[in-house]
């Protein structure tokens, strides 16, 4: 059975370096898996074009790499270099991408009329209405601000921030502290003259309900809240 294999390029200074990988091998790879170069990779050649079978000389490979070990300059094209994808790989990782946005979005936006967290399966839909196209190289963080403009002519939707104001007895205060303190970036607090804690967080306005019933679960329910959103 013949062996599938894809493209791994990279270049530098005007100059093209193509090897032979296996797809799934090289994803892998790429992304940390510990495999032997050997089983990635296809034959022990770099080349200028893997099409024409043009070969790069062992010079060509010291000025840009610093070594013509095939499997150091592989290493390096794998990993810092453009990766050709399989259309089934390609799926699987726009798909990945597209649930990583609608998370990111779930955590960081509300309805503003309600000033309530958005479900996920209501943003998904409403992206689905706009037909948004997800980019697999653009970052999860510049794609949300977009997508959520698109998806605002479908629901009502705002990108902000909770600030939690939280009043902590001093029965339960110290030892909840910590915990407390992780939820979400301290703004401010204070320890009060009869031992309370008054803390100030900011979050994703998205993650409220969240954080609320871990503060609570964290003080065993004998805190008080207050949240505004912005």
């Amino acid at each position: 059975m013949r062996r599938e294999y894809v493209i791994a390029r990279y270049e530098h200074g005007g100059r093209r370096f193509e090897i032979l990988v296996d797809p799934d091998k090289a994803l892998a790879y790429r992304e940390g898996a510990k495999i032997p170069i050997d089983e990635v990779l296809i034959g022990d050649y770099i080349y200028k074009d893997v099409k024409s079978g043009d070969r790069v000389s062992p010079e060509d490979l010291r000025k840009v790499f610093g070594t013509d070990d095939v499997k150091k300059v592989a290493d390096i094209i794998i990993k810092r270099g453009e990766l050709q994808l399989t259309t089934q790989q390609r799926r699987r990782l726009l798909e990945a991408k597209r649930r990583q946005i609608i998370n990111y979005i779930a955590r960081s936006a509300i309805d503003p009329t309600t000033k309530t967290p958005i479900p996920p399966q209501r943003i998904e839909k409403a992206m689905e209405q706009a037909r948004v196209a997800v980019d697999l190289y653009k970052s999860v963080e510049e794609q949300a601000a977009k997508i959520v403009k698109q998806i605002a002519r479908y629901i009502p939707i705002k990108i902000a921030k909770a600030l939690i104001t939280m009043r902590v007895p001093p029965s339960v205060a110290p030892r909840a502290y910590s915990t407390l303190r992780k939820l979400g970036e301290v703004k401010n607090e204070r320890w009060l003259s009869d031992g309370s804690l008054l803390l100030e967080i900011e979050i994703p306005a998205g993650l409220q309900t969240d954080v609320i019933q871990k503060a609570e679960k964290a003080t065993k329910g004998q805190i008080e809240i207050e949240v505004r959103v912005a």
